[in-house]
């Protein structure tokens, strides 16, 4: 496909984005789409954005847990990237600012210096970091029913919407981030739970991947960025009127409401 092709891509998916409306995926009429085509569409999409003013906080991890990977047919992780005006500010999600949202708990990272692919290990990725604070990830994928494949979902920035940061900034140093249990509850009712561990066996060894993806496209992570690790619970639909809750350990607690 030549490069015109992925531009064409990536607007449609950005139009679909800001005029709220599922469109069908590429790979149903496209199926020879490989996920570097997705990567190509996204760099494209992420392009655009840039020039229309927007600014990237940072890079995300998504497909993150074994059984996600299993059920996908991967054997790595997919990457997107966050941008400003994703940051929710107060504790209002606008339903009518998206198609579809579903909501996941994550552990983010906050690092004190760049890191730069290949090879980089989780224990640089702690040695870098400064924070580490609790995450609540709006995905919302612009295709129909939420159903995709690979290439598609990398093509859509992997379904990134809007975020949530929490407020406990905490310092990596004496965490445990693999055993940090997070619950997941809507309208008072559990929906899920997890730990970091959940997270390639470690929230840390996500980031660690992330640099060294990147630094296959001449990328790094850079000092400042919130990185978000992936999902330690699963993505869970929202709904006008919802309350959502989530409580992490020695991270603190979280809570928003959707409002219609």
């Amino acid at each position: 496909m030549n490069p015109s092709g992925y531009e064409e891509m990536a607007l449609f998916l950005i139009e679909s984005e800001v005029g709220k409306r599922e469109v069908e995926r590429f790979t149903k009429r496209r199926p020879e789409l490989t996920v570097e085509d997705g990567y190509r569409i996204q760099e494209a999409l992420i392009a655009r954005k840039l020039e229309q003013g927007y600014r990237v906080i940072g890079p995300k991890m998504g497909l993150t847990s074994r059984a996600k990977m299993k059920q996908m047919n991967v054997e790595e992780p997919i990457y997107g990237f966050i941008f400003d005006y994703m940051v929710v500010e107060g504790d209002v999600l606008r339903l009518d600012e998206l198609i579809h949202p579903k909501v996941e708990a994550e552990i983010a990272f906050v690092l004190a210096a760049d890191v730069q692919g290949p090879g980089v290990t989780a224990a640089q990725v702690l040695a870098a970091t400064e924070y580490v604070v609790p995450a609540l990830e709006i995905i919302d994928s612009r295709y129909e029913d939420f159903q995709f494949a690979l290439p598609d979902v990398v093509a859509d920035n992997a379904s990134s919407s809007r975020v949530f940061i929490g407020s406990g900034f905490r310092s990596p140093v004496g965490l445990e981030l693999d055993l940090i249990g997070v619950t997941l509850s809507i309208n008072g009712e559990w929906k899920d739970a997890g730990a970091g561990a959940e997270v390639l066996g470690h929230p840390a060894e996500s980031v660690a991947m992330l640099a060294n993806m990147l630094s296959c496209r001449g990328q790094s992570l850079k000092a400042g960025q919130v990185i978000l690790s992936g999902g330690i619970t699963g993505a869970h639909t929202l709904k006008a009127g919802d309350t959502v809750t989530a409580i992490w350990d020695r991270l603190g607690t979280m809570q928003f409401r959707v409002q219609g």
